[in-house]
């Protein structure tokens, strides 16, 4: 983890989170092993937390049906790696910008968390954690994109009924989360998983209860 701002810089509901981010490494999200050094295709995502009027929240948006990676999901702003990009910080806020419309003049860079590997994709990504400390107007920037963005309070995330896991014929067995028209599973989901835990907000939740993602997908669809 490699610091970028003093936990004092943060509101106290935030910072217990960043304390907790000086110690980790990639087990705390994955079991799954880094690629060899130097392989992998480079990406950043921006897990940015502020404060609205349902208290701390934490900005999610939902993939665009029609996208050839991932379509439909759910994810924190972020994305592939430019060559022009100066470092992950970098490609996590110019990203955000382009899906969401989050000004990075309003955003306190916190930590670069250890780098993750997704293998479905090959990306090698790193997570950044930030503050948002004087939050702007968010919506879908580009509909092909993304089709929708979302403020979700850490309140909602942590709240037992709100969680599940998931399973896929494939064997795939993870954390997932009920939000306001959004199933939060796969890579997102883990994350928020570590970081509920990380941050002091995590709620004892029935791991037991075990659905089917398809049809865990249709009830969101429905609902």
């Amino acid at each position: 983890m490699t610091a970028l701002a003093d936990p004092g810089d943060v509101p106290e509901w935030m910072g217990g989170l960043v304390k907790a981010t000086a110690e980790i490494d990639a087990r705390t999200f994955t079991r799954i092993a880094p690629p060899p050094p130097g392989t992998g295709r480079p990406a950043a995502v921006l897990m940015l937390f502020g404060e609205g009027p349902g208290g701390p929240d934490v900005l999610l948006l939902r993939r665009a049906d029609t996208l050839g990676s991932h379509p439909g999901q759910v994810a924190f702003p972020g994305g592939a790696a430019d060559p022009t990009d100066d470092g992950p910080l970098d490609t996590a806020l110019r990203e955000a910008f382009e899906e969401t419309g989050v000004l990075r003049e309003g955003v306190r860079p916190v930590a670069l968390l250890p780098e993750l590997h997704v293998p479905v994709s090959g990306f090698v990504v790193t997570p950044v954690l930030a503050h948002w400390h004087e939050p702007s107007p968010v919506a879908p920037v580009d509909p092909a994109e993304t089709a929708a963005v979302a403020r979700v309070p850490v309140a909602h995330l942590a709240d037992p009924a709100n969680r599940f896991r998931v399973s896929h014929p494939s064997g795939y067995v993870g954390p997932a989360f009920s939000a306001p028209g959004m199933l939060v599973w796969g890579f997102t989901a883990g994350l928020l998983n570590g970081l509920l835990a990380l941050g002091g907000w995590e709620r004892p939740w029935d791991t037991a209860d075990v659905r089917d993602l398809d049809l865990a997908l249709r009830a969101t669809e429905m609902s």
